[in-house]
């Protein structure tokens, strides 16, 4: 009787433990948040430009991440590598992120993907308006239809973005062909470095346009990423 009563109970109890509920899977643990770190995801263009401002203004938790400088040529691809950057840096833990690009042709793409990310970009339709400051560049935009715009970035790159892609070292007849919709150039500078503006001028002449310079230092976009790094853990 004993013996036949232990059975039973052995066997109740394995019951009980087969109908028990599993216990909960462990949850993977991500990686640490950076809480304290503001990531900048910009366009390699204001790359130089981010770095200054950063140093000037004492903004060490601003943490910057570039993407191709080529992008700007291929505007169409702007917000699907945007997306990814960011997917990839809440990945690796960063909370407070601001992208260094205004609309810069992506025909509205871009602002999908950040609204449906939760962060913010820099104001304006190019960073060529950020440089001028909204107002100043509202003031200008009809007059600049056919202005074509230089930075410190693009002085620096333009054998490298223009003349050697467009063939211009081989054939500079054909500059009227690529720039004939064109009336002007018009150098922001983001600095006073006459090496710089040697080059504007030099491409004006080359291009065959008007020439103007404009000292607009960084405009926008230092007081943007003020504000980006005041935001942070909000």
């Amino acid at each position: 009787m004993e013996k036949a009563g232990r059975r039973r109970a052995a066997r109740l109890k394995a019951r009980r433990a087969a109908t028990a509920p599993l216990p909960a899977p462990a949850r993977a643990e991500g990686p640490p948040p950076a809480p304290d770190k503001v990531l900048v995801i910009a366009c390699g263009m204001l790359a130089r430009e981010i770095l200054v401002i950063r140093q000037q203004r004492g903004l060490a938790h601003l943490v910057l991440k570039c993407l191709p400088a080529e992008l700007h040529f291929q505007p169409q691809r702007i917000a699907a590598a945007v997306d990814a950057a960011i997917d990839a840096a809440r990945a690796e833990g960063y909370r407070d992120i601001f992208v260094g690009y205004a609309d810069c042709g992506s025909g509205g793409m871009l602002d999908k993907v950040l609204a449906r990310q939760g962060v913010e970009r820099l104001e304006g339709p190019h960073c060529f308006a950020v440089y001028q400051g909204a107002a100043a560049f509202a003031a200008v935009a009809d007059a600049d239809v056919t202005a074509f715009y230089m930075t410190d970035f693009l002085c620096r790159q333009f054998d490298a973005f223009f003349v050697r892609p467009l063939g211009l070292d081989r054939h500079p007849e054909l500059a009227r062909d690529f720039f004939g919709n064109y009336r002007k150039v018009v150098y922001l500078a983001q600095t006073e470095d006459p090496a710089l503006e040697r080059v504007a001028r030099d491409a004006a002449a080359m291009l065959g346009l008007a020439y103007e310079r404009r000292l607009t230092r960084y405009g926008d976009l230092a007081p943007a990423l003020q504000a980006a790094a005041l935001r942070r853990g909000g």
